[in-house]
């Protein structure tokens, strides 16, 4: 499935039903009066959270959405139809932005959630509402008023508690795949993550913690270069972020470094979130290759640093040990 979080689409809700002039024709009822009904509100358009969805695909092709116009009065003082309104499923964590305001109208993350961006039209009223004592025939009705028109930006931004972040190759998308049930492709060579890969762990208490794995990022990113601006978005909802270090690197504390630079130039908030330092591959290295980059790293930060191989498992019980006692103190 192709990933797609971000969309512009433009919706106008239905316009209500025109109210009509009317009068009682019925035998034996000799002064009937005025009896044209109102018209029908127009259907809405309504977005709602699925957490079924992971991708905005459905409106990459269909940009255009319109909801049912109300229907007109009736005779007998009878209502029109009130227009069905369009109901629009997308991912939870979308965010919903007027494009011509740039004014942010929703942030929909629970599942069913909804929100009315465009209002159906009001139905006009028939002649029976213009009833006076001196006009006891009215022959005014009105029209229907148009539905709200809006144009939209959609931004899917993902719900995931923990984030791994590091440069291409780091070991993010094999360590995903060894800690859930998640299945991304792998291979030996940069950008292997074109999308960002959402995997369940499940913990010992049985609760599930949804983690993400955001496509390498690279010296630029903040400003468009490589893949990694597309996806630093992802990594703003998240509680946790594992930072993995590639410990074969030549240059290990660079690697760091770059990537502390560019959450940091995306949005300062990020380089305060709280973080985990991995060191990954170990098994491809010797144990004073290991302490050496430790050294390195205890000198330009104090975050908790631990020890792994995605590929053989090595120190991921550890690993997720310690990810569930920090996620258990920023809750409380």
């Amino acid at each position: 499935m192709q990933f797609i979080d971000q969309a512009d689409v433009d919706v106008i809700a239905g316009k209500g039903g025109d109210g009509i002039v009317a009068f009682h024709r019925e035998k034996y009822v000799p002064a009937g009066g005025p009896s044209g009904g109102n018209g029908g509100k127009g259907g809405s358009v309504i977005l709602e959270a699925d957490e079924n969805l992971q991708t905005l695909l459905d409106f990459k092709y269909d940009h255009y959405y319109k909801a049912e116009d109300g229907q007109r009065g009736g005779s007998k003082s009878k209502t029109g139809a009130k227009g069905r309104d369009r109901v629009l499923k997308v991912p939870c964590g979308t965010l919903v932005y007027d494009r011509e305001t740039k004014e942010l109208m929703g942030d929909l993350v629970q599942h069913q959630q909804q929100l009315c961006v465009a209002q159906g039209g009001k139905g006009g009223l028939g002649n029976e509402h213009f009833l006076t004592n001196q006009n006891r025939a009215p022959e005014k009705a009105l029209p229907g008023k148009r539905g709200e028109k809006r144009r939209l930006r959609l931004e899917l931004k993902l719900l995931a508690e923990v984030g791994l972040i590091g440069l291409p190759n780091a070991g993010k998308s094999t360590l995903i795949a060894a800690i859930s049930s998640a299945r991304p492709k792998i291979a030996d060579y940069p950008f292997t993550t074109l999308a960002p890969n959402l995997g369940l762990v499940r913990k010992p208490t049985g609760d599930g913690t949804v983690f993400a794995d955001i496509p390498g990022l690279i010296a630029g990113a903040h400003q468009g270069v490589g893949l990694g601006y597309e996806f630093l978005r992802h990594v703003e909802r998240t509680q946790l972020l594992l930072h993995l270090i590639d410990l074969t690197s030549d240059y290990p504390l660079q690697d760091y470094q770059t990537i502390q630079q560019e959450l940091m130039a995306y949005n300062p908030s990020l380089g305060k979130r709280p973080q985990m330092i991995v060191l990954n591959k170990a098994d491809a290295v010797e144990s004073e290759i290991e302490q050496l980059v430790r050294e390195q790293l205890s000198e330009v930060t104090t975050a908790p640093m631990l020890t792994i191989s995605a590929v053989t498992q090595q120190g991921l019980d550890s690993l997720l040990h310690h990810v569930w006692e920090t996620l258990d103190q920023i809750e409380h």
